[in-house]
């Protein structure tokens, strides 16, 4: 049998992870003097509630190489396959957790993808392979589906600074100056090595909101997949942005709300689109 694992950053809830017979490793969150793991002992609302009172930036932990060999070894022990759609490699060590848990367990059945994303992006690949494990295909023929859909799968998002990408690490210092200097307000996304850049300097949140939705209709979206919108804190500017692409005759999929993992380098505020663009 083939079997898919994430790691948490792919906000897949409970119940989606169930739907697909999936199993989601967590990343660690250090938030007000606290360790928590995402989405076990630390849910979306009470993290942002924090998050709003903390005096220092949070910081991310990435899984262990035990805990995936837990997992691995499962796979193992029961003849399956696993097929691992993991955090950009560009952001954090959980990919390459995840390879040496391989080589510690030594099992061929181990199937190991560097989304060079996170979030739905994500969420996205796990349901592509999904449909492809019930149509019946080879785990090998499902990663090579993959490593050619995972270009083609994009984030665009609005942020209200970039300081939380600083401090976490995943935006240099030039980068992020720029941005609070000017007071500018960036739209990010990832680019083809998985690393976050700023695709867009804003001169306002007003003017943020006219430049994502441009973005988006410069875009050739792919129909057959999922689109789904993104929010940190606070929704008023994602229903804003729902109504726009509404109007643009982009059918919206779902709403999904980023968790820890995510959430402790983007900051509050932040809202955006996660699309398929067609093979060009």
């Amino acid at each position: 049998m083939i079997k898919l694992l994430v790691d948490s950053s792919a906000d897949l809830s409970a119940e989606a992870l169930a739907r697909m017979g999936a199993v989601s490793v967590p990343l660690g969150v250090t938030i007000q003097g606290g360790d928590y793991l995402d989405g076990v002992d630390l849910s979306r609302d009470r993290f942002y509630e924090m998050l709003t009172d903390a005096s220092e930036f949070p910081k991310t932990t990435m899984p262990s190489p035990a805990a995936f060999v837990e997992h691995f070894e499962r796979a193992k022990n029961s003849g399956d396959q696993l097929i691992c759609i993991l955090l950009s490699s560009a952001l954090s060590g959980t990919y390459q957790s995840a390879v040496t848990a391989k080589a510690m367990v030594d099992y061929d059945g181990i199937f190991i993808v560097d989304s060079l994303a996170a979030a739905s992006c994500i969420r996205i690949l796990a349901e592509h392979a999904e449909r492809l494990i019930t149509d019946g295909h080879t785990a090998g023929e499902i990663v090579l589906s993959l490593e050619q859909l995972k270009g083609r799968v994009h984030v665009y998002a609005a942020l209200d600074t970039l300081e939380y990408l600083y401090k976490g690490g995943r935006l240099s210092r030039a980068a992020a100056a720029v941005g609070t200097i000017a007071n500018l307000k960036p739209i990010v996304t990832f680019d083809g090595n998985g690393s976050v850049v700023v695709c867009k300097k804003s001169l306002s949140r007003a003017r943020a909101r006219t430049d994502l939705m441009e973005i988006i209709r410069s875009k050739n979206i792919d129909p057959a997949f999922p689109v789904y919108s993104l929010y940190t804190s606070g929704t008023e500017n994602v229903e804003y942005l729902e109504q726009q692409i509404a109007d643009a005759g982009i059918n919206l999929t779902e709403r999904t709300q980023i968790g820890p993992a995510i959430g402790s380098h983007v900051g509050p505020g932040v809202y955006g689109l996660f699309i398929v663009e067609r093979e060009s």
